[in-house]
């Protein structure tokens, strides 16, 4: 892969982060329409009773008019994000490297966020760092339904069933359930590390041409 066109998502999934770490290029769609019920602002973790969903609140518009995911904002009035911190906690303080990025994800949760497009785009960039992904970043100017470059756009649907088979790996809560596909890339990072890196560029991504 050289450049893919992807939605900037809360925390992505391992395959949308896989298919980063095996492009040149990343270019996020910054002009479309914001939907419901997608990864824009929600992800998933392993928890002990299985998979958690972690949801950010967001304003939505009062005229009823669509809004542009870049000019949505976070609804602050919930604390959303200590409790997210909360559940990160909960569910990986037992993990093996969850107190070695901790230090670094944390502001995460107690700096005030007002755009959740600005937010999710901090948060990729910094994991990034944290996995050792070095790979160039634009955003979009325009909407394209059929752009030239490869289009992963549809890995933010969150109802959307998933063909990506990754590999397995060990996760901390594989005693009380079957091993859970494609949570954030945070359940990757917590277990495996500074092996992140070479487990996202090993994995298989199906695309169309």
């Amino acid at each position: 892969m050289k450049t893919i066109l992807l939605h900037p998502s809360y925390f992505p999934s391992i395959a949308q982060m896989a298919a980063v770490a095996q492009a040149e290029k990343v270019v996020f769609e910054a002009e479309d329409n914001y939907q419901k019920q997608t990864f824009r602002n929600r992800t998933f973790i392993a928890h002990s009773n299985g998979k958690l969903l972690l949801n950010i609140p967001i304003k939505h518009s009062k005229t009823g008019k669509r809004q542009k995911t870049k000019e949505v904002h976070v609804e602050n009035d919930f604390p959303w994000q200590e409790q997210h911190w909360k559940s990160l906690q909960s569910a990986y303080r037992t993990s093996p490297f969850f107190e070695y990025y901790e230090d670094d994800l944390k502001h995460l949760f107690t700096e005030p966020v007002e755009g959740l497009m600005a937010h999710n785009l901090k948060i990729f960039d910094l994991l990034c760092e944290l996995i050792g992904i070095e790979v160039e970043v634009l955003k979009t100017t325009s909407f394209e339904k059929n752009p030239e470059i490869t289009d992963l756009r549809i890995l933010i649907d969150a109802k959307r069933k998933s063909d990506f088979q990754p590999e397995l790996y060990t996760q901390v809560h594989q005693a009380n359930h079957p091993f859970l596909p494609n949570l954030s890339v945070l359940d990757l990072l917590f277990n495996e590390g500074p092996n992140s890196l070479q487990y996202l560029e090993n994995q298989k991504i199906i695309l169309k041409p």
